[in-house]
């Protein structure tokens, strides 16, 4: 399913980065940046609060906005019943609305808030998301104490938080169009190997955007995907070519192949719903404001598992939504 906006623009962006991703190949273009996994706190789970509270006054001071100014806020973690995104908010007068899509829920939110925007319901939006190597590791994994050895297929989750403001005031970067997937499973079961078990929802949704849209990969400047890792990305590209006789070119790139230096020990590349987020509005909003970039597809993908379903051994769904950014 394809929705096209007339009417939904991004105003600014804000990005708070933590261990591995401050050492990273985008080190010098996040607004705040923390050290370690606890930032002062007692526990990794009120570390990611603090650090979604600080993208959000980051994002409201950027564009000289009180709380009160915002009609809505629609934000997205790992923790169950999004506990993150619920403490941060309570702690703000901002409306509220909490959306679940593992690592889709980046793009899940921004087409949200754009359909409001352009159907004239809201003026504004923030679209938030937060991510914690150390609490999403505990949830889905294993207990971090454990120090369990990893596969080489496995990714290390992204530690931050970012936020995103829409509006329906014009600025140069417009959010054109959206694409909602569909819910796919073909029985992987491997917690380690993301980009197995969501390669195929990334594949269909492109699939569906081109069709719909009626355009090809190379009418992008840039085609980037979420979190589906250096294995992923190239099952990414012959799943295309052999499904959908989508020829992938030099304009694809995945996030989690982009935001590690790769000299720690962080696997196949990066995870987690802050993984697309962080490196599109630290270094792909900036390249689109200064239109080196011009057309971007964001495709962010999400693995649906729970620690009920991984322990009893059912297969991992997937889910991909995108979201089109245009520079007018």
């Amino acid at each position: 399913m394809n929705i096209k906006f007339d009417n939904v623009f991004v105003e600014d962006v804000s990005t708070v980065a933590g261990p591995f991703v401050i050492k990273g190949p985008l080190k010098d273009k996040f607004d705040k940046k923390y050290e370690d996994f606890y930032d002062g706190e007692n526990t990794f789970e009120k570390c990611e609060i603090k650090e979604l509270i600080e993208a959000i006054k980051v994002l409201l001071k950027k564009t000289n906005k009180n709380e009160e100014d915002i009609d809505i806020a629609i934000s997205s973690d790992l923790m169950n019943q999004l506990t993150i995104s619920n403490f941060a908010y309570s702690k703000l007068n901002i409306p509220f609305l909490g959306v679940y899509n593992a690592c889709a829920s980046m793009c899940e939110s921004i087409l949200i808030a754009s359909s409001m925007i352009d159907s004239g319901k809201i003026k504004n939006a923030i679209c938030t998301t937060s991510s914690h190597n150390m609490t999403a590791e505990r949830q889905y994994r294993n207990p971090v104490e454990y120090g369990a050895p990893k596969p080489k297929r496995a990714t290390f989750t992204v530690s931050g938080a970012t936020g995103i403001m829409l509006t329906n005031n014009k600025s140069d970067i417009k959010v054109t169009s959206a694409t909602i997937g569909k819910v796919i499973d073909m029985g992987v079961t491997d917690i380690f190997d993301m980009g197995a078990v969501m390669t195929p929802s990334a594949a269909y949704t492109l699939n569906e955007h081109l069709k719909n849209t009626n355009t090809k990969v190379s009418d992008y400047d840039l085609i980037l995907t979420g979190d589906l890792g250096m294995y992923g990305k190239k099952m990414f590209i012959d799943y295309c070519k052999e499904e959908y006789n989508i020829q992938i070119g030099d304009n694809y790139d995945d996030s989690a192949t982009r935001i590690y230096d790769y000299k720690d020990n962080v696997y196949a590349g990066g995870s987690g719903p802050s993984c697309l987020a962080l490196v599109t509005y630290s270094d792909i909003i900036p390249k689109m404001k200064s239109k080196s970039l011009k057309k971007v597809l964001l495709i962010a993908t999400g693995a649906l598992m729970s620690p009920t379903t991984s322990n009893q051994k059912l297969s991992i769904p997937s889910v991909s939504h995108a979201i089109c950014l245009e520079v007018i």
